[in-house]
């Protein structure tokens, strides 16, 4: 699917600062940060994207933090007070 289609099926640009345990040094934390289009609110991208990490990598995760952003959203509309007319 292409990221269009999947912004028109609300895709939501999401970002994500995963901070993490180093393997050779528990306790100091390394942070990754991880950005794809995902779908709000449940991230079934994010979600298999860490499971994969605790599955497969050694830094332990210790949290995340999450920012989302529709990029296709209606127009705005502001309505206007007064028209002036210069001629």
């Amino acid at each position: 699917m292409t990221d269009l289609a999947r912004q028109l099926r609300d895709y939501r640009l999401t970002t994500a600062e995963i901070l993490y345990h180093m393997p050779d040094h528990p306790a100091l934390l390394q942070s990754f940060i991880w950005q794809d289009l995902d779908m709000a609110p449940h991230y079934p991208v994010l979600t298999r994207f860490l499971d994969y990490w605790q599955r497969n990598l050694d830094g332990k995760l210790h949290s995340v933090k999450l920012a989302t952003q529709g990029l296709i959203a209606p127009a705005e509309v502001r309505l206007v007070a007064a028209e002036l007319r210069l001629h």
